[in-house]
């Protein structure tokens, strides 16, 4: 096995080092999965020169077992529900959709916590990067991905530093490229591939969102549009 990543920053420059095609280009916008998504996008969007944004997606944990995700919503409306492993889990319509309803509330908190009173940047017609720690299940990718899908972007690739073996099988025909560092076959949790997998605060996401507006210098850095990446 290779050596974990030391932490997210280290994972997000090792993943950028890969998507070097898309460096100083202005049709081309990084879109984080919070909360541990934000440090990896935040060194993505930095190495190649191109604006960050956030994305907020809330993962629906089954009841009994947050962590195994059953779907993922994002704040545009946009879902999925894997509904071979609700029937397999034994989850109830009503449980489900208690879960879509707290899941809802809490993007709300997101967004807001997030962006404050920045709109979010213009999505149409741009290559969209969905960057995340790690993917075990991909439900909060399907759901970026369908939430995307809506804003009219010209290419949808995702982006991770680690992925089970066969991942991109997983979304194919979800997103137009998968590029991914690391695709283990022995592969149990994201956590297990980090030396440091500390939780991400809100204040660390809002920070690194800030920063990276600042640090922008593209003319359209700012760029936002009703049409931006409110999903």
């Amino acid at each position: 096995m290779e050596r974990p990543f030391t932490d997210r920053r280290e994972a997000g420059r090792l993943l950028a080092a890969q998507l070097s095609a898309y460096a100083d280009r202005r049709d081309v916008v990084v879109l984080a999965l919070p909360r541990g998504g934000v440090p990896v996008g935040y060194e993505v969007a930095r190495a190649l020169r191109v604006a960050l944004d956030v994305m907020p997606v809330c993962k629906l944990g089954v009841p009994w077992q947050p962590e195994l995700a059953m779907g993922a919503l994002s704040s545009n409306g946009a879902q999925y529900v894997d509904a071979a492993l609700v029937r397999t889990a034994g989850v109830s319509e009503a449980q489900l959709q208690s879960a879509m309803a707290l899941a809802r509330i809490e993007l709300g908190r997101r967004e807001a916590r997030y962006r404050g009173e920045r709109a979010p940047l213009a999505v149409a017609g741009r290559v969209a990067i969905v960057v995340d720690d790690g993917m075990a299940t991909g439900a909060s990718l399907r759901a970026a991905a369908r939430a995307l899908a809506t804003l009219g972007p010209a290419r949808i690739v995702a982006a991770l530093p680690v992925a089970p073996a066969g991942s991109q099988d997983r979304l194919r025909g979800t997103v137009d490229e998968f590029v991914c560092v690391r695709m283990p076959t022995a592969f149990h949790a994201v956590g297990q591939f980090y030396g440091d997998f500390d939780q991400v605060s809100d204040e660390t996401v809002r920070d690194l969102l800030e920063r990276a507006a600042s640090e922008n210098t593209h003319d359209d850095a700012n760029d936002s549009s009703s049409n931006g990446a409110n999903a």
